[in-house]
C-alpha cells in the first residue's frame, strides 16, 4: 500500500486533498521519492528498512555507552535489540512505524542526555521537540510523544518552564511546516477536514493481537526479571535511577500510544524495542545462575529469530487473512488502473491506484459522515478529476456516492455486480 501511496503522488496529486490515506506526510514524501528512484521495488523497501533498523541500534547502544548507563560498557544492547528486530517479519522493513520511531529514538537521546548531565542547554531542548514534531510527521500517531515530553520534562528531567515552551515550540515548528506546505498548495483547508479522521476511524487488525503472545512470551519475561532485578536488587547511583525511571516511562508510553493506532500489525512494536533490550540487557548483566543465563541468551539471540521465522511462515500457509491472496483479474480488463473500494486491497499488487481513496476504512469513514454541499463538491470533483476507469465496490460505498451525488451517474455504470466503469 505505500508503494501504490508512492506511486500515486508522483503522478503530481497531494496526500489528504487528491488521496485519502492515513500515512503521514513526511513518509508519504519518502515513499514518493523511492517510487521516482526506483519504482515498485521490494528490495528498495527492504534495503532501507535494514539501514534505519542498524541506525537505531547503532545511535540506541552509543547512547547508553555514552552515558553510563550501565556499570560496564557493553554491547550487549545491540546485539539483544538485533534478535528482537526478528521478531517478525516486517520490523525491519521499511515503514511510517520505523521512521518516525527514528526520530523519536533521537529525541529520546537528547532527552537521556539532558536528564543525566542536568544542564540548561537550549540546543538540546529545543532539539527534543524538534525530533519528536518530525518524528510526528513520518506518523501521525506520535503526537502522543508530546504528553511524555512533557510529563518526563517535569517529573524526571525538572524542566523549568522556559525549557518545557522551548520543547513545546520545537515540537511544534515542524507540523507548522506541513501546513505552510499545504497552505501553499491551496489544499490546507480539506487536508484539515482529513486530518481528525486518521485518530477517528475504527480499528482494524493485519493479525490478532493474540497472535503475538506465543513469539513475545520470552523476551516479555526477560524483560520483567530484568525489571525486576534493577529494581530492587541492583545498586545504582542517582543517574541510573533516572535513566531507568525515563526508559520505564518510555515503556509505558508505548503501550499507551499501541492502543492509539489504527491498524494493529507487528511493525508498530517498533517503538518498544530500546526499552525491552535495556532491561532484558539488566537480566543477562546482573542474574547470577549461569546455567539459566547462557540457555537464555542464545534462546534469544538465536532460537527467536528461527522460531519466529517458521511461526510467521506457518501463518502465511494456514490463515491466508493474514496476507494479500493473488488478485482475481477475470472480470477487470488488463492493464488498467483501479480504485478498490473494499478491504482486500490486493488487485493493487499488478495495478496502480486511480482515485482519491486508497485506505479502505478511512476512505469509509470520510465518505460516511455527515458532509456539507461544499463538501459534496469537493469529492465530486475529486472523482472527476482523477477519473478512476474502474472501481470495485463489494461493501458498497461508490453505490451509496452514486446516490448522494446523482451527477455522477452520467459518467459510471454497473458492469459486473460490485463493478464500475467509466462510461
Amino acid at each position: 500500500m505505500w508503494m501504490v501511496l508512492g506511486e500515486r503522488l508522483s503522478e503530481g496529486y497531494l496526500l489528504y486533498v487528491d488521496v485519502i490515506d492515513d500515512t503521514g506526510p513526511l513518509s508519504a514524501g519518502v515513499f514518493t521519492g523511492i517510487h521516482l528512484l526506483f519504482g515498485r521495488s521490494h528490495l528498495a523497501y527492504i534495503l532501507l528498512g535494514k539501514i534505519f533498523v542498524f541506525f537505531q541500534i547503532y545511535y540506541w547502544n552509543s547512547t547508553l555507552i555514552r552515558f553510563r548507563v550501565f556499570d560496564e560498557n557493553t554491547y550487549l544492547p545491540a546485539i539483544i535489540m538485533s534478535a528482537l528486530f526478528h521478531f517478525s517479519f516486517d520490523l525491519m522493513y521499511l515503514s511510517p512505524t520505523l521512521l518516525g520511531s527514528t526520530f523519536l529514538l533521537l529525541a529520546f537521546g537528547q532527552l537521556f542526555s539532558h536528564t543525566i548531565l542536568q544542564k540548561e542547554s537550549s540546543e538540546s531542548t529545543l532539539l527534543i521537540g524538534i525530533y519528536g514534531g518530525l518524528a510526528t510527521g513520518f506518523h501521525w500517531n506520535f503526537v502522543f510523544f508530546l504528553p511524555f515530553l512533557v510529563f518526563t520534562g517535569l517529573v524526571v528531567s525538572n524542566f523549568k518552564v522556559r525549557q518545557l515552551f522551548l520543547a513545546i515550540m520545537g515540537f511544534l515548528l515542524p507540523i507548522l511546516l506541513i501546513l505552510v506546505f499545504y497552505f501553499w498548495n491551496d489544499g490546507l483547508e480539506q487536508a484539515l477536514q482529513v486530518w481528525p479522521i486518521v485518530f477517528t476511524y475504527p480499528n482494524y487488525g493485519y493479525q490478532p493481537s493474540l497472535s503475538w503472545l506465543g513469539p513475545g512470551a520470552f523476551p516479555l519475561l526477560l524483560t520483567l526479571i530484568g525489571y525486576v532485578i534493577s529494581s530492587f536488587f541492583r545498586g545504582t547511583t542517582i543517574n541510573q535511577q533516572k535513566q531507568r525511571q525515563l526508559i520505564l516511562t518510555w515503556l509505558l508510553f508505548s503501550a499507551g500510544l499501541f492502543f492509539l493506532v489504527k491498524n494493529n500489525a507487528s511493525y508498530q512494536l517498533v517503538v518498544f524495542l530500546p526499552a525491552l533490550s535495556y532491561f532484558i540487557s539488566q537480566f543477562f548483566l546482573h542474574f547470577n545462575w549461569i546455567l539459566l543465563i547462557r540457555p537464555a541468551f542464545f534462546g534469544l539471540v538465536l532460537v527467536l529469530p528461527l522460531w519466529t521465522l517458521n511461526y510467521w511462515t506457518t501463518r502465511t500457509t494456514v490463515d491466508t487473512s493474514y496476507f494479500l491472496a493473488a488478485p482475481d483479474e477475470s472480470t477487470l480488463p488488463k492493464k488498467t488502473g483501479v480504485m478498490v473500494l473494499e478491504e482486500d486491497p490486493s488487485p493493487y499488487l499488478n495495478k496502480s491506484l486511480e482515485g482519491p481513496f486508497l485506505n479502505f476504512h478511512m476512505s469509509m469513514s470520510y465518505l460516511k459522515q455527515e458532509k456539507t454541499l461544499q463538501q459534496k463538491a469537493q469529492v465530486f470533483q475529486m472523482i472527476r478529476r482523477q477519473q478512476p476507469k474502474q472501481v470495485l465496490d463489494k461493501e458498497g460505498l461508490f453505490k451509496d456516492l452514486l446516490e448522494e451525488l446523482p451527477a455522477l451517474k452520467d459518467f459510471y455504470t454497473e458492469t459486473n455486480p460490485g463493478i464500475y466503469s467509466i462510461k
